[in-house]
């Protein structure tokens, strides 16, 4: 079970470039490689996704137990030759003070051998005290090579390896020279995800092709191959459920994109036909018994979903012959009467009496700890956890939300839609800010498919 893990000392290194040129490197040589991410992030996946031609799976300490982590990893890595776990922020950032749902600690569940992005700009000899740091900091952490990013000059490249060399015993596997092409295509990957960029392909190849040129390819293999097997419990795959068949739309084009690949999985073996549209092109909504409306960006879209009468009237009508629609952010601001961003504003489908304003700044930005309320639409399954964990980013906000709205949740931490409210409750649609996963005891999939097959009577 060949494996590794792409960190870095600090965010913005560059571990999402490299982490899309390997992918895509490896891939290009014939190997079937299975990307991870650490944490709740929609772009960076859609990138890995795109570059292995394989779906990314998010691993986070927040939402999943750790026995739930191995045993994802484990199942997906099935029928994989090599697996590739993008880490977030840096390698020991913490939210806990030992450092609990660090990357560091997830490389070591999953037995993993780190690859270090460094960040060399300003940097020279130092870096060998950064790195013998590094080591001393966790000694049960296997970090296996380093690669010098964001490098001045040749001359530059050689005074910082004589350095790694001489004072450590950490391998340099490349060098990628400061580069202007280089610091486009990362601030494009951190801004727009593959499904919206017309040219992801072209990015992905320029990246590809910086990595293979510049990095030692054969020996980041080996440090792959040599990682140990993690502890797993036994691997199973889930069975359809065998209940009644429903068809589930769900948005996904250049505004909405950020679904759980799992998740998704998860309402397909539970009877779910998932039936793609987009709300950008599409004249209407399809011929389906609920809708799935998940984030993405419709601010960049909005003049085209506008645009689109014939579609926001269908899903307007659509939510008002009480068929049931789950939105999430995006979704949840395209549900709304109007989307203004700046001096610019847009009719949107006028299900939900609100404006939508973008800020500058993010309005809720992290994870989110939830309790149900009594208006919470859905049929309980099993038992439900006190607390739902999940996560929001968003730099819109609801203006002047309608005081008579009932709420799906309490909101114990995060800002969700009025900072103690999220999850609107109108019939049979919920709209949020939040984005829950189907997983960590929360069946949101399951409850979901519930809800719908009540309204069919079925």
């Amino acid at each position: 079970m060949a494996h590794l893990y792409i960190s870095a000392a600090h965010k913005s290194s560059g571990k999402t470039t490299l982490s899309i040129g390997l992918c895509r490197a490896f891939r290009d040589r014939g190997l079937r490689v299975q990307p991870f991410k650490k944490g709740p992030d929609f772009i960076d996946p859609l990138w890995l996704g795109q570059a292995s031609g394989r779906a990314c799976f998010n691993l986070d300490f927040h939402t999943m137990g750790r026995g739930e982590i191995r045993h994802a990893f484990a199942r997906e890595m099935e029928g994989s030759d090599l697996g590739l776990i993008e880490g977030n922020v840096g390698l020991y950032d913490s939210t806990d003070l030992k450092g609990t749902n660090s990357n560091a600690e997830l490389a070591k569940q999953l037995g993993a051998p780190v690859v270090l992005v460094i960040d060399c700009q300003g940097m020279a000899r130092g870096i060998a005290a950064l790195l013998l740091g590094y080591q001393a900091f966790d000694p049960d952490l296997r970090i296996g090579g380093v690669v010098l990013n964001k490098v001045g000059s040749s001359r530059h490249a050689g005074n910082l390896i004589r350095a790694v060399e001489h004072y450590t015993d950490i391998p340099v596997f490349g060098v990628l020279l400061r580069d202007e092409a280089l610091t486009i295509a990362e601030r494009h990957l951190g801004l727009m995800p593959s499904n919206e960029a017309e040219q992801a392909e072209e990015w992905i190849g320029r990246i590809r092709l910086l990595v293979a040129e510049n990095l030692a390819l054969d020996r980041i293999l080996d440090l792959a191959e040599s990682a140990m097997a993690p502890p797993t419990p036994g691997v199973t795959v889930p069975a359809p459920s065998g209940a009644s068949p429903v068809r589930i739309g769900i948005a996904r084009d250049a505004a909405f994109g950020f679904y759980y690949p799992d998740d998704l999985r998860a309402l397909s073996l539970d009877g779910a036909e998932l039936v793609e549209f987009s709300p950008i092109h599409d004249a209407e909504p399809p011929a389906v018994d609920a809708l799935f409306l998940g984030g993405g960006f419709p601010e960049y879209r909005m003049a085209e979903l506008e645009a689109n009468r014939s579609m926001r009237q269908g899903i307007a009508d659509f939510i008002a012959r009480g068929q049931p629609i789950y939105a999430e952010c995006g979704g949840l601001m395209y549900l709304c009467k109007g989307l203004r961003w700046g001096e610019d504003r847009r009719e949107m489908v006028g299900a939900l009496d609100a404006e939508v304003e973008m800020r500058r700044q993010p309005q809720g930005r992290g994870y989110v700890r939830l309790r149900e309320t009594d208006a919470f639409p859905w049929p309980v399954q099993g038992v439900q956890p006190g607390e739902i964990h999940a996560h929001e980013f968003h730099h819109s906000a609801v203006v002047a939300p309608d005081p008579g709205w009932r709420y799906a949740y309490q909101v114990l931490r995060g800002v969700g839609i009025d900072g103690h409210h999220d999850g609107v409750v109108q019939g049979n649609l919920l709209a949020s800010y939040s984005h829950l996963r189907a997983v960590g005891g929360v069946n949101w999939t399951g409850r979901f498919l519930a809800q719908v097959r009540r309204c069919l009577g079925a």
